[in-house]
């Protein structure tokens, strides 16, 4: 097998292809979530903290005198807080489809052996004869 062969091959396996795909979904979702935190949730939930520290943006939140900007550090935690529960919830649904998709195989009959069929077939005489 050539290698160009061998990387078509590993290329085109399911679990390639399902990462990249993976991958850009990724990032357009990361746009999405940062526009939600951006422009939804600091203008609706942290606009009355802003304002009481005279400011008008998260990334003005420094701790003073120093460089350190807590108030992007602020919206990146909310960001992967939004992330991290958007997955356990595809996952969560993810995992319930897949136990519907599960057949339940009923088990074959287990046949009986010579001994359980005899006693079986005494059990059967001595009902008959209490009768």
């Amino acid at each position: 097998m050539s290698a160009l062969q061998e990387f078509k091959k590993f290329a085109l396996q399911g679990n390639v292809v399902d990462l990249a795909v993976g991958i850009v979904i990724g990032a357009a979702f990361s746009k999405i979530v940062s526009s939600v935190v951006d422009d939804i949730v600091t203008p609706a939930v942290l606009t009355p903290a802003l304002k009481a520290a005279k400011l008008t943006d998260l990334s003005q939140l420094v701790i003073p005198g120093t460089a350190i900007k807590y108030g992007n550090f602020l919206s990146n935690i909310i960001s992967f807080i939004i992330v991290a529960f958007s997955l356990f919830i595809v996952v969560k649904l993810i995992n319930a489809a897949k136990k519907k998709e599960q057949v339940v195989v009923p088990l074959a009959p287990v046949e009986a052996s010579p001994t359980e069929v005899l006693l079986t077939e005494i059990r059967d005489l001595l009902r008959k004869e209490a009768k």
